[in-house]
């Protein structure tokens, strides 16, 4: 959603905070949250003209017209509406249909890194994404996805020039580099990666940072990078070590990882600074963002963690636009600043009950007043699985001893993995995946470049009773991943993804359990958010009532590609040691 800039409005905004101009819309009998001066102002009156605010005081009876509208709010409190400093909004669901959600929990701006729809889809798809975001009742300020290739040896998956770059730089709401991950690309001084940064410098642009496991001088030579912000602190300690190198810090509380229950009472215990935190989400799955919320979410943890409200409101607000330097536009609640502010009637439980987005009233008691239009998906975009269809014999492996020790990823969580070796039988030279040791067979397929390459290996400690688990999202390679029990049913799963265009699906018998069309570059659906919440919801509960060991079984195929983390992934061209740096043998 496009505002009016600061310079086009002086003239008018300073005629109505002198009274000779009419206000658009004054709201009175305000209770203000007022992030600079850590007050609550009873008895406020704010006076808005166009988008912007004219005047906040406790008399602005100077500003009202005959045409003003006047809204009493009857001592409810008033905020500056919520922004998520840090997500990855091309996840599960559309952005309008994500946005609607957030909207009723007073969330108004989104820093989003698209970087899976680059992944696959590269420039064209960058492009079409910011078209998806237009003419939404928000603030989608978009960054340049900066972990592509993730690995420069290991990865194959699109991405962004420099070239496209400085071009893309020129686009809408546009505002710099997103996450720069693995590190070690800093730290070594790669060179693409550092004229990458060099130019985001020299264009005085945003670079965000994941520093997970980075420390002493690597973290101190990724920070001299110019790389300000990080949101991958779990505890205390990695969290006081970059804020006491400058760093600003986004706590997450998202769908992927909770930290702010380990870094908050810290904060407060230790009497720290909060100028320079932000809460982020760093992406949210749809029954998340339903039943526990979204940045409203973390200022109600934070006020149980005993923090001051105004405090984790500013934490909420006003600080993260300081770090994306936009803050002459947003942030809080004073004179020429954009009107997007949110209204609630208790403020340790932060729900809100009215929600402004540049002076428009857009949500008022659990209702969205606004409608959203539906942007067109232009059909390339939802034919991105590149695939030929598979046959059992496609994940036989060929082997010609009778007793087999395989190498094998091994599950520590959803999202961690460690290398091991397991003795597994051998049938005519097909190793076979094992129930007893929870032993299965896993493959990674390409499915972007029509390259025919697929890499089968074995997973354990999955402990599901299904057939096969597969899915065509995958961080941030997006090859197809399946997770099978026997040969049949992964060719099963695979062979409807593609037919479904993408998604996420449990194959049992050769049937269908459980699928998420995700038609959009196979990563986004298409569907409405409550069905996208049905289907995901159904994914989630038969692998855990099928005896999944873990919490949130979703998870593991989006994280068995990811070369950033720990220790051991999957790709379509090997199984890949992150700490070596190298390919593994599946046989020892």
């Amino acid at each position: 959603m496009d505002y009016s800039s600061l310079h086009s409005m002086i003239m008018k905004l300073n005629q109505v905070s002198m009274g000779e101009l009419a206000c658009d819309l004054l709201l009175k009998n305000c209770s203000l949250i007022n992030v600079y001066s850590n007050e609550i102002i009873k008895n406020t009156q704010i006076s808005i003209l166009g988008d912007r605010i004219a005047y906040v005081g406790m008399d602005a009876s100077h500003t009202i017209g005959p045409n003003t509208l006047i809204i009493d709010l009857k001592g409810m409190y008033i905020s500056p509406s919520f922004a998520d400093s840090h997500i990855h909004m091309d996840q599960f669901v559309l952005p309008a249909e994500f946005i609607k959600n957030s909207l009723l929990r007073g969330v108004t701006s989104f820093f989003s890194d698209p970087i899976d729809v680059v992944s696959v889809c590269g420039y064209r798809g960058f492009v079409n994404f910011l078209d998806l975001l237009k003419d939404i009742p928000s603030r989608i300020f978009t960054t340049i996805p900066g972990g592509l290739p993730v690995d420069y040896e290991f990865s194959e998956c699109k991405n962004l020039s420099n070239q496209q770059e400085k071009i893309a730089l020129n686009l809408p709401h546009v505002i710099g580099l997103g996450e720069v991950f693995s590190w070690a690309k800093v730290t070594n001084r790669n060179p693409l990666i550092m004229e990458k940064l060099s130019i985001m410098l020299k264009n005085n642009h945003i670079i965000n940072g994941h520093t997970a496991g980075a420390t002493t001088k690597k973290l101190n030579a990724y920070i001299s990078s110019g790389i300000l912000s990080c949101h991958e602190p779990i505890d205390f300690n990695e969290f006081i070590e970059r804020l006491r190198l400058g760093m600003w810090l986004m706590i997450r509380d998202g769908s992927i990882r909770r930290d702010l229950s380990n870094i908050i009472p810290h904060v407060i215990t230790n009497k720290i600074y909060n100028n320079k935190l932000m809460f982020c989400s760093d992406g949210l799955n749809p029954s998340d963002i339903k039943n526990i919320g979204h940045i409203d979410h973390c200022i109600r943890e934070s006020i149980k963690c005993g923090l001051n409200p105004i405090s984790a409101i500013c934490i909420a607000s006003k600080n993260c636009f300081d770090y994306y330097n936009l803050n002459k536009d947003f942030g809080g609640i004073s004179p020429g600043k954009v009107a997007d502010m949110v209204v609630f009637d208790d403020i340790k439980k932060i729900k809100p009950i009215q929600v402004f987005v540049g002076g428009r009233l857009i949500v008022s008691r659990g209702t969205i007043l606004t409608p959203f239009k539906n942007r067109n998906i232009p059909n390339w975009i939802t034919k991105t699985i590149k695939t030929k269809k598979l046959s059992q014999d496609n994940f036989k492996t060929n082997v010609k001893l009778k007793h087999t020790t395989a190498m094998t990823i091994y599950l520590k969580t959803e999202i961690i993995t460690t290398q091991n070796y397991v003795d597994l039988q051998n049938d005519n030279g097909n190793i076979l995946p094992s129930f007893d040791k929870d032993v299965w067979k896993v493959a990674a397929i390409d499915r972007i470049f029509n390259s025919n390459k697929y890499y089968v290996g074995f997973l354990q400690n999955f402990g599901s009773d299904i057939g096969a688990f597969a899915s065509t999202w995958s961080f941030h390679e997006n090859n197809i991943v399946v997770i099978g029990s026997n040969e049949n049913d992964m060719a099963v799963a695979v062979n409807n993804l593609i037919q479904m265009g993408g998604g996420m699906i449990i194959i049992k018998n050769s049937k269908i359990l459980a699928a998420l069309p995700l038609q959009y570059a196979g990563i986004l659906s298409t569907d409405t958010f409550d069905k996208v919440l049905d289907n995901f919801n159904q994914i989630n509960s038969i692998l855990l009532d099928s005896g999944c060991k873990f919490r949130k079984p979703y998870l593991i195929p989006l994280f068995l590609t990811f070369l950033a983390l720990p220790e051991v992934r999957i790709t379509c061209n090997g199984i890949v040691n992150v700490k070596s740096k190298s390919y593994e043998q599946i046989i020892k």
